[in-house]
């Protein structure tokens, strides 16, 4: 008899789901989406409602050949992509393919890849939700009617290698609105005024002043706090009030998305992008000991904080038993969003509770294990007892002068015990009783100023998105990567600075599309996504919406001036002759140059990377090393630059293992002639080497360590595995002078949310 096809998006998913399924089945991957619109073509017909043109994708070709003629071959075809609108879209872009091939094609769907639920899954085929399919169609059109249509506006007016996206730009502007409100705030003095106390038993403590005469205390000036200081040095400190209550703190919900992005910016220093593969590949699977192949996590694409009835029930028994009854609170703690959410997905949990992240620790890298653990102890921690916590407050009265001090201790640690994050802690304060007069030990007071904004960080980009319901948590990755490689941002310290060019975009686009830019607006529309994904929403009904405003901007814009052949005016003067600095663009990327050329030639290149600070001293002077990139690529100097000018010429670290497992490091290194190459550090003992840049990745095809980057001067470039048995192959992002040698319709599909991740995956 034949066996059944099934088919999921990468091979590690594969090689997960066949070790569940019987003999009966053969598992291939599709390598995530099979067609998509066309790359160099709008490919949607405005005037018939919308209807897009798609095509096999070109690198997918002989992908989809294999998998027709296993179609074929088969005696049912059954789609297993991921249970979300991508993974609706890629499942109905196969039947498409296959439906001469095969008609017999069902869907199904799991949330967890273990035996249960894959198993589960298998023994209830389905058919492909049209009202998913027809959402992914509606955003997919959405954000190519952006990139395709005020993309080549940008490139047109302001400068080439620019590009706009419906969720892109907005975020752009968050940032802009930040810095403006940074370079707006007028900083404010004022002074904190504290004492410190003795009761009759220790400790000693620090009470802070918060009211004078009845009022909330404002101290504005080093004056006024020496008049107080020196008041309260002759007064009597009276313990007036002493309040002490039991309260519950009880544990954070289960992850989500957004939240573990954010997590994992915030504990782990994991970029958004670094997370959410890790997190794929917890996902999909990975090779446990004896166990094999399995799942660790639940689906990590959702904004539900809703958890199964038997995934609750195990969590509360594994609590009972590693930690008491005590521990268990007496009804299962539920949580909701207080926004609607889809609620097809469960929280982001373990998969499997039978494996601790100690167990599977020896099985996984390091970042796998950090990320698995913190999903693991989040989930725990969500269903485990309220800590109760005794607070007390003493409010201490010197004349007119009110000081307060809390302070807590824990007499039931609950969910602290699995996660202390949840406690921020407090001073703990001695046994004491109203009416009792305090020693002062020593009066304090600090100078202060009131603080901006603080700049965006990965992690708090994507809180504020998430807050204002702008985009989704899937889309985060690509969007903050895109905001950086187009040079609208630049990463100082972690936090996000808008460049000129980010600004001046920004502005154009506020003011030439100014409801497309409006953060409500864009929150709406996710909001109608998410309607027709429940059939209460037609998307041909958003589409227009959306185009009749985007037709009236595209003709406002194209009236405009611009300012490509004059630059980008930025707020600079010329260091060489004092005239306004502009922003052009060059065949080596973009640059500062002096608005007074060709009697000017002051230049300064834009397109810098930020600096990594290197735990080696400099042979020269004993400053800190760090490495920089210059025209060349990376490079190793001292960071006391221009004073020392020492260069390190033979090496600079890439951080990757060497693929022929000796335990030594890749090196990027230079011929005596110039030529860079790359080597392993255990030369002569190991002699790995290679011209092609490699790549921390593993080759989605075979397995290999690590893929390959072919840099062309001429041509695409493109990453490869060198497992000559393995045809895996797949476009690479140009670099410097060559990533703007396209066009501004390849420019704008690059940008648009909807690619592939690092395993073929949306």
């Amino acid at each position: 008899m034949a066996k059944s096809l099934v088919i999921v998006e990468s091979p590690a998913k594969a090689k997960t789901v066949n070790h569940y399924l019987g003999e009966d089945y053969v598992v291939k991957a599709s390598m995530g989406h099979v067609r998509d619109l066309p790359e160099k073509k709008l490919g949607v017909d405005v005037q018939a409602d919308f209807q897009p043109t798609y095509q096999v994708i070109p690198e997918k070709k002989k992908i989809v050949a294999e998998l027709k003629k296993a179609a074929r071959e088969s005696d049912r075809v059954i789609l297993a992509a991921d249970p979300d609108r991508e993974g609706e879209a890629i499942s109905w872009h196969l039947s498409q393919l296959f439906a001469e091939d095969n008609p017999r094609i069902f869907r199904a769907t799991f949330h967890e890849i273990t035996e249960e639920g894959v198993q589960a899954a298998f023994r209830n085929l389905g058919q492909i939700d049209l009202n998913l399919l027809e959402a992914q169609q509606t955003r997919r059109v959405l954000d190519r009617l952006v990139g395709y249509l005020i993309s080549p506006l940008l490139w047109k007016k302001i400068a080439r290698g620019l590009s706009a996206g419906r969720v892109q730009s907005v975020a752009l502007r968050l940032i802009c609105d930040r810095e403006k409100e940074i370079k707006a705030f007028v900083a404010e003095e004022y002074w904190s005024i504290a004492a410190r106390l003795e009761a009759q038993d220790p400790p000693a403590f620090k009470a802070a002043l918060i009211k004078i005469d009845g009022k909330k205390a404002k101290v504005g000036n080093a004056e006024e706090a020496g008049v107080i200081v020196e008041a309260c040095k002759r007064a009597t400190f009276v313990l007036e009030k002493v309040e002490v209550r039991a309260k519950h703190k009880h544990p954070a919900p289960p992850y989500i998305t957004s939240t573990l992005q954010q997590d994992g910016f915030r504990l782990l220093r994991f970029p958004v992008k670094k997370t959410m593969f890790v997190a794929q590949k917890l996902y999909e699977g990975m090779a446990i000991g004896e166990i094999g192949q399995t799942g660790l996590i639940t689906y990590m694409r959702t904004d539900s904080m809703r958890v199964s009835d038997a995934a609750q029930a195990a969590a509360r028994a594994y609590i009972e038993q590693k930690f008491s009854a005590a521990y268990v609170p007496a009804k299962p703690n539920q949580y909701k969003s207080k926004k609607k959410t889809q609620d097809a997905h469960e929280a982001v949990r373990p998969a499997r509770l039978d494996l601790p992240p100690e167990k599977v620790k020896p099985f996984l890298k390091k970042e796998e294990y950090d990320l698995y653990k913190l999903v693991w102890n989040r989930f725990l921690a969500s269903q485990m007892a309220a800590a109760v916590i005794e607070e007390t407050a003493f409010a201490v009265r010197a004349d007119r002068y009110l000081f307060q001090v809390k302070g807590e201790v824990v007499k039931f640690d609950g969910f602290l015990a699995l996660w202390p994050n949840g406690n921020g802690g407090k001073e703990t304060l001695p046994k004491a009783a109203a009416g009792e007069t305090l020693k002062l030990l020593e009066m304090e007071s600090t100078q202060k100023f009131t603080e901006p904004p603080p700049r965006y960080t990965e992690g708090t980009l994507v809180k504020e998105l998430e807050s204002r319901g702008i985009g989704r948590p899937s889309t985060y990755a690509p969007i903050i990567a895109t905001i950086q490689s187009r040079t609208y941002v630049v990463k100082d310290q972690g936090k996000f600075i808008p460049s000129e060019l980010g600004m001046y975009v920004t502005d154009f686009l506020v003011k030439y599309f100014a409801k497309l830019m409006e953060y409500k607006f864009t929150a709406h529309m996710e909001e109608e996504l998410d309607q027709i994904s429940e059939g209460t929403q037609k998307g041909v009904d958003s589409l227009k919406e959306y185009y009749a405003l985007l037709e009236t901007y595209l003709k406002q814009g194209q009236e405009t001036e611009g300012v490509k052949k004059t630059g980008i005016p930025i707020d600079e003067k010329c260091p060489k002759c004092g005239a306004p600095l502009v922003i052009k663009d060059g065949r080596f990327g973009r640059f500062k140059a002096c608005s007074g050329y060709p009697g000017c030639k002051f230049r300064e290149s834009l397109d810098k990377k930020e600096s990594k600070p290197l735990d080696e001293k400099c042979p020269q002077c004993g400053a800190q090393l760090t490495q920089k990139f210059g025209r060349f690529g990376p490079f190793v100097a001292c960071s006391d630059y221009p004073k020392c000018k020492y260069i390190k010429k033979d090496s600079v670290e890439t951080g990757i293992a060497c693929p022929l497992g000796c335990g030594g490091q890749i090196l990027r290194r230079k011929t005596r002639r110039g030529k860079f190459f790359f080597g392993c550090n255990g030369y002569p003992k190991c002699t790995f080497a290679s011209w092609d840049e490699p790549i921390d990745r593993r080759c989605p095809q075979c397995g290999a360590r690590i893929l390959f980057k072919k840099n062309l001067l001429r041509g695409e470039p493109y990453i490869y595995c060198k497992n000559e048995k393995c045809a895996f192959k797949e476009a690479a992002p140009r670099e410097k002078i060559w990533e703007r040698a396209g066009t501004p319709e390849k420019s704008a599909a690059a940008e648009e949310p909807g690619g592939t991740d690092e395993q073929g995956n949306r």
